[in-house]
């Protein structure tokens, strides 16, 4: 899913602009790299948690079906 369709969804389901419903996700993806710059890692509640290293990765919550590493495409 891109960014205009996540906005456009977080938008209807939370009754706020599509304007604001895209800097609210700017804001969550912004705190997420400063997280993994500073060194620490950056959960995603009920979805797993970004790992900072030489290589990208996102490590899934293991309660959600799904355990492991990915690349940074995920």
């Amino acid at each position: 899913m891109k960014k205009t369709g996540l906005a456009g969804r977080l938008a209807r389901e939370s009754h706020v602009s599509r304007a604001a419903a895209a800097d609210k996700i700017d804001t969550v993806v912004n705190d997420i790299l400063s997280r993994l710059r500073r060194g620490k890692p950056a959960a995603l509640p009920g979805l797993g948690t970004f790992t900072p290293g030489e290589t990208p990765a996102f490590e899934f919550d293991p309660r959600g079906g799904r355990a492991g590493k990915s690349g940074k495409d995920r």
